[in-house]
């Protein structure tokens, strides 16, 4: 049975692990949760999972919480804030801890569980994308794994097995082209966060669905996948897949394409993370490649998606600019939610950040470079959100190369 630490349980990642925790009792237990706010959904964990230690980053949520559980016996340890969830992260016996914290507040908690010798089933690009240059020589120094648990560098990672190190030559990322796919460019300009939440297949929190609206997702997880996989950026590509029934795909060296197939489901790539390298029987609906019908490819819309042009770029630049990139992509999408800003004002906000960063890129930063980074970057974006109030909506892509 493996022990598992889960941050951020109550979000989108959070409550589908644990799905998997209450399917499987017999392969795997819970020995920590964190959650943000949601005390009663986190209530509600407790009592069915019964970590050894639990964090609300909330922490005037503290004294409910701990009446809300107080008959139970044994009490979890409880912690708050950010320390709490630190704390968490690093403690006891769990052999894999599952980083579902949404942004750039998983980066110091992942920190602190590679630390403490813990196996990474990450489900949250923004640690690697903001910190590689501190997460990935500690993951090499501490000697634990970091397996990747959405969808589509799960699939890359299966498609590669057994894949000779030097048999890689492509991977090309499948996007669905999220809640906008199929509007003309010319009306995004309308479009309000209620158009920009209805995502056409899979079900997620807010931040990601806004992200797979502006296409932003997916040159994250461009980055991510050159500092998980070790290939240029000019041999990982996106394709537009409107079913997502094929979660991305590879191509090796004699130009053979190996794919990883399935139903929208967030379940597998998480399940796959917390078991590999076995496989487990599920009892989950199987796919039925008649009906899942036509599988169709296009080429994204540069001019639609300028987020990716900014992701490639800044993927290009290296150093500090990755975390510019994503803590400005972040306090954009939070301006947006709350109508702020428009939709099209996100690659606005993000290309002006990452502008004026050019000349002050760090090519090698410590954690501390990488977080002073990411607050400079937040604090800039509300500035050119002001500036967009007023009236100034040029954007060039500037920084694209």
């Amino acid at each position: 049975m493996k022990a598992i630490t889960l941050l951020g349980s109550t979000g989108s990642i959070g409550t589908q692990t644990l799905d998997i925790v209450a399917q499987y009792p017999d392969q795997f237990r819970i020995v920590g949760l964190a959650a943000g706010r949601n005390i009663e959904m986190l209530v509600s964990q407790i009592r069915q999972f019964r970590p050894e230690i639990a964090a609300i980053c909330q922490e005037d949520k503290l004294p409910e919480l701990k009446q809300a559980i107080a008959d139970l016996d044994p009490q979890p340890i409880l912690v708050v804030g950010e320390a709490g969830v630190i704390e968490v992260a690093r403690y006891g016996n769990a052999e894999t801890v599952v980083t579902g914290i949404v942004g750039c507040a998983g980066l110091l908690p992942t920190i602190a569980a590679i630390e403490a010798g813990k196996d990474i089933a990450l489900a949250n690009k923004e640690t690697l994308i903001a910190g590689a240059p501190v997460v990935l020589p500690l993951v090499e120094k501490h000697g634990v794994k970091l397996l990747p648990a959405d969808s589509e560098h799960s699939a890359i990672f299966q498609c590669l097995q057994g894949v000779p190190n030097e048999g890689l030559r492509r991977i090309l990322l499948t996007a669905s082209g999220g809640a906008f796919r199929d509007l003309p460019v010319e009306k995004l300009a309308q479009v309000k966060v209620a158009d920009a939440l209805k995502h056409p297949n899979w079900s997620m929190g807010r931040k990601i669905t806004i992200d797979s609206a502006t296409l932003m997702n997916k040159g994250l997880e461009v980055i991510e996948a050159h500092f998980l996989f070790g290939l240029d950026y000019d041999r990982i590509e996106i394709v537009i897949h409107p079913q997502s029934i094929i979660h991305s795909l590879i191509e090796l060296q004699d130009t053979s394409v190996l794919a990883q197939l399935g139903w929208p489901d967030m379940r597998l790539p998480l399940l796959y993370a917390l078991s590999w390298p076995e496989r487990i029987y599920t009892d989950w609906e199987q796919l039925d490649l008649i009906k899942a019908g036509n599988l169709t490819f296009r080429a994204p819309d540069h001019q639609k998606y300028p987020c990716m042009q900014l992701a490639y770029a800044a993927g290009r630049a290296g150093g500090s600019m990755p975390a510019v990139l994503n803590a400005a992509n972040e306090q954009a999408v939070a301006l947006f939610l709350e109508e702020k800003i428009q939709f099209l004002d996100i690659p606005r906000c993000i290309e002006r950040v990452c502008d004026r960063h050019s000349a002050d890129n760090c090519p090698n930063p410590s954690l501390a470079e990488i977080v002073a980074a990411d607050q400079w970057a937040r604090q800039e974006v509300i500035a050119a959100s002001q500036a967009l109030s007023r009236g100034d909506r040029r954007i060039s892509i500037s920084t694209m190369s």
